[in-house]
């Protein structure tokens, strides 16, 4: 279900980048303008990060996720209503939006703290964050069919009943304390012993001095900005550039865009089965997530370079495939790493370092349409997205540990 609620949490998303492609030709929008709209939502999502995950740790995360997927279920519906209004209630649309999504990743580790004990957490962590590369392909999919037969303000219809649908099936099956569930057996609750929070009913303040303090904080806290650049750049952007820079109709660039995000998908859950592969042969904890972060850094900064000189749709896509299949190894690198070195305040911290990770969601998109439209081409924008990958691979060797310091 947590999954289902990433993958819920990026068609929601997603979908407004390939209907963007229509809205921008019936509201006469500009690449600044559109970039504008696109990167909105993230001014929302950024605000509510740190406040969900203290409500994630304070009330559980499955009040929390349920609550947020309904907020941000409505605002999805409410979108079409908005655009034909005005632009600036769009926005304001968007980034309420923006704040129901926030609360997704925080509620969700506060869940999976619970119930995932290390040695499977790459792969379960992995498998919630690769809801965002099959929303994502999704989205890209369904929504250019049902621009072309239904109209784009079908897309924020369809897709906002889904995450009802999902909001329903929460509220019935899932719970959010093992202590609590009705058909646990023994063997389970044995095991989820060892994760020491299930059976803590404690909510000890956050030592932010402590964390601030912390160069493995600071070391998550940086590479959650730089892992998300590229993630948020090609999410938002990869359409546009199938539409304009490969000269495909949009249909087709909903197509196009998909193939990365099918191969993000795949590569995030081998990614996470190798760490734990890893881990249970002896291989030391912090290695195990210094290579997979390093591997997810240093591979999109090479495919984001040779993307400058694709010549044709089909080579552009290789070089996309390579760049998202590679960036989906830091999901088994700093992602994991939030229950690693906080466990007992992974919800909040996760929070703190999504704040970060959620800039590049406005500057970096916003960024990447003002140099599209200065040169004429994407070229500066993923040399752009390149270098800030190579940075958050360095900062990982020197200061990343997977040892728990900060109780």
């Amino acid at each position: 279900m947590c999954f289902l609620a990433a993958f819920v949490c990026y068609i929601d998303r997603v979908n407004i980048s390939v209907a963007a492609i229509a809205m921008q030709e019936e509201f006469g929008w500009s690449e600044t303008v559109k970039g504008l709209v696109l990167s909105s939502f993230f001014v929302g999502y950024m605000i509510f990060q740190v406040p969900s995950g203290w409500l994630a740790s304070r009330h559980g995360g499955k009040l929390v996720l349920g609550a947020a997927v309904l907020w941000w279920s409505v605002f999805t519906i409410l979108t079409p209503a908005a655009a034909a209004i005005s632009l600036p209630l769009l926005v304001a649309a968007r980034i309420a939006l923006g704040l129901g999504e926030a609360a997704t990743f925080p509620a969700a580790w506060a869940v999976l703290g619970r119930w995932v004990p290390a040695q499977e957490r790459s792969r379960a962590i992995a498998l919630c964050l690769s809801g965002i590369p099959l929303g994502t392909l999704f989205a890209l999919t369904a929504t250019g069919w049902l621009i072309t037969r239904y109209g784009w303000p079908s897309v924020f219809y369809a897709f906002g009943a889904v995450g009802l649908a999902w909001t329903l099936i929460w509220a019935w099956w899932v719970h959010d304390d093992p202590r609590r569930h009705p058909s646990i057996g023994p063997g389970e609750r044995a095991l989820l012993e060892e994760i020491q929070l299930a059976d803590d009913d404690a909510k000890p303040a956050v030592p932010w001095k402590q964390l601030l303090r912390t160069r493995a904080f600071w070391a998550l806290f940086i590479n959650h900005f730089c892992s998300n650049w590229a993630l948020y750049v090609l999410l938002t952007w990869l359409p546009s550039y199938f539409r304009s820079a490969q000269n495909l109709s949009i249909a087709n660039a909903g197509l196009y865009s998909a193939a990365p995000w099918l191969t993000m998908f795949v590569m995030s859950n081998v990614a996470g089965w190798i760490a734990d592969s890893l881990i249970r042969r002896g291989v030391d904890l912090t290695r195990v997530r210094k290579l997979m972060q390093c591997t997810g850094l240093i591979g999109p900064a090479v495919f984001l370079l040779l993307a400058r000189g694709a010549a044709s749709p089909n080579e552009a896509v290789l070089l996309m495939c390579g760049a998202l299949g590679a960036l989906a190894f830091t999901w088994a690198g700093y992602a994991v790493n939030h229950l690693e070195i906080a466990p007992r305040h992974a919800p909040v911290l996760i929070g703190v370092t999504n704040t970060a990770g959620t800039v590049p969601g406005i500057i970096g998109v916003s960024v990447t349409g003002w140099l599209v439209d200065v040169t004429g081409t994407y070229a500066s924008a993923f040399v752009l997205a390149a270098a800030v990958c190579v940075i958050g691979a360095v900062v990982w060797l020197a200061f990343a540990t997977s040892k728990r310091v900060i109780d």
